[in-house]
């Protein structure tokens, strides 16, 4: 017969309140950073939309697909995106969407819209996509560097054998 599992922590001492010491030993699950097991994925946004690309890299770099997902931990896995200048906008978007900066300086602000940047540096379309919807904070800045996106098909981590995700 297996031993009993017996909880002496008794937190109430009260007769009416006796029925809560036996619930009450549960503990909530938090990961820990060196337990978490970290995989690979490849999203490719070939004829894509943007948006759902970059949402489910957001998730995947989160760890919000797994059971053992903690907050404030960084429980996500390896984000590979390839064919980032395949990827499209629905409606006027490629149009009429503009980015724009500021440098802080008299003069600075710049803008430019999604045909150009598609034209100067592709990349920064899908990841500026994904960086809004992680955290802006030092956890956010360490579940980025798990993000890779590259312009072709090609990409540099074959040995880590990423596993395709499929985008429905």
């Amino acid at each position: 017969m297996p031993p009993r599992l017996i909880f002496s922590a008794k937190i109430f001492d009260t007769p009416h309140a006796s029925w809560l010491n036996s619930r009450l030993p549960m503990k909530t699950f938090s990961a820990k950073a060196e337990q978490v097991e970290r995989k690979w994925h490849i999203l490719d946004a070939d004829n894509q939309i943007v948006g759902r690309v970059a949402e489910k890299a957001a998730v995947l770099l989160r760890g919000k697909h797994k059971a053992i997902y903690t907050n404030h931990v960084d429980t996500g896995d390896h984000v590979i995106v390839i064919n980032a200048e395949k990827a499209v906008f629905t409606g006027k978007k490629e149009n009429q969407k503009e980015y724009m900066s500021y440098s802080g300086f008299i003069g600075g602000h710049k803008s430019e819209t999604v045909k150009s940047r598609r034209a100067r540096h592709p990349e920064l379309i899908i990841e500026g996509a994904i960086k809004g919807m992680i955290p802006h904070n030092r956890l956010g800045r360490a579940i980025l560097r798990k993000l890779h996106v590259y312009k072709g098909s090609g990409h540099p981590h074959e040995a880590q054998a990423p596993a395709l995700f499929k985008i429905k």
